[in-house]
């Protein structure tokens, strides 16, 4: 049996966050341990949950994905965070921050879950 991955999604759209759940939910390996909707509850949500992997939205209030990302991976070197946004321009900060993957909102499902 292959080892379950949990995953954090932190997106401040809620419509966002239902259709990564709904879409996560159809793949058995795979255990949405929580959901955040802005960095600094992202990162807390981190530190209780430990997730293998986070799903951060760049654009979000009081703390935005590209800092909490950067937080993240100071705090948890080995949590993969896949930034997932519609903003292209946000890729240099967000790989910089240290990402491990940076896709556009909107991208094929496989590239999703190859990048989780």
């Amino acid at each position: 049996m292959s080892k379950q991955c949990k995953v954090l999604i932190a997106d401040d759209n809620v419509r966002a966050r239902l259709g990564l759940q709904a879409l996560l939910a159809l793949r058995p390996e795979i255990e949405v341990v929580g959901e955040a909707a802005d960095g600094q509850e992202a990162v807390r949500l981190v530190a209780e949950c430990r997730p293998d992997v986070v799903l951060m939205d760049a654009r979000m209030p009081v703390m935005d994905g590209v800092e909490a990302t950067r937080l993240i991976k100071e705090e948890w070197p080995d949590i993969r965070v896949v930034v997932l946004t519609i903003h292209a321009s946000y890729r240099a900060d967000a790989l910089a921050a240290g990402a491990d993957a940076f896709l556009i909102k909107g991208c094929p499902a496989r590239e999703l879950l190859a990048a989780i």
